[in-house]
Order: C-alpha cells, then sequence, then structure tokens
C-alpha cells in the first residue's frame, strides 16, 4: 500500500513546517492530488490518521482537492479535461501533452 508512505511523507512535510516555524499544532493539511496520481483517497486518510496520533498533528483534518487530467493538443493547441485517458485530441487527432492532473502535494498549512 503505497498510501502508507504517501502519508509519511506528508507528516513529515507537515511537522517539518511546524518545526520551522514554532507551531504547537496543526490543525488542518490541505493536499492537492491529481486523478492521474495514482492515489486512494480513503486509504491516505486512514494512514495519515493512523500516523499523526501521539504527534503535534493529532486530530488535524485532511484536506483533498482534486485536479482533473487537463492536456494540449501538440498539432492545434487545443486544451481541455481528457475523458477515459484519451490523450488524441477530439477536434484533429493529434496528440495531446499533459498540463496537469499528475500532482501530488501539500498546498497548505493551517497551525497554531
Amino acid at each position: 500500500m503505497h498510501e502508507m508512505a504517501i502519508a509519511e511523507g506528508i507528516l513529515d512535510i507537515a511537522l517539518e513546517e511546524a518545526r520551522k516555524n514554532g507551531a504547537t499544532r496543526i490543525a488542518k493539511v490541505g493536499l492537492l492530488i491529481g486523478e492521474m496520481a495514482g492515489v486512494e483517497a480513503s486509504s491516505l486518510e486512514f494512514c495519515f490518521h493512523a500516523l499523526v496520533k501521539g504527534t503535534i498533528a493529532e486530530g488535524a483534518e485532511l484536506a483533498l482537492a482534486r485536479t482533473p487530467i487537463v492536456a494540449r493538443c501538440l498539432d492545434c493547441g487545443r486544451e481541455d479535461t481528457v475523458e477515459r485517458y484519451n490523450f488524441i485530441c477530439p477536434d484533429c487527432g493529434g496528440v495531446r501533452s499533459l498540463l496537469s492532473g499528475r500532482e501530488l502535494r501539500v498546498e497548505y498549512l493551517e497551525m497554531d
């Protein structure tokens, strides 16, 4: 289950930022997760909440925001969302290049 490793990384980032800022409590961790990131949100939340026990992040909310898969056609330049992983341009049949959808990052932290 790679969600455990991801949750560990998120917690490490949050604890390091809290330490740098002199925070005594982490209330919320905001994540941006792309549709192609391959992350199962419920598993990630479960792992995160198991890991934070006994830390200053215990009880922290994990706020997940999803980003759609967006691509640009290399031939005609059309940009739009990708449906069913179809990277062929619906206008000209050209190949589309990924612009977003693979993100996996901590966007913000709320700390006291």
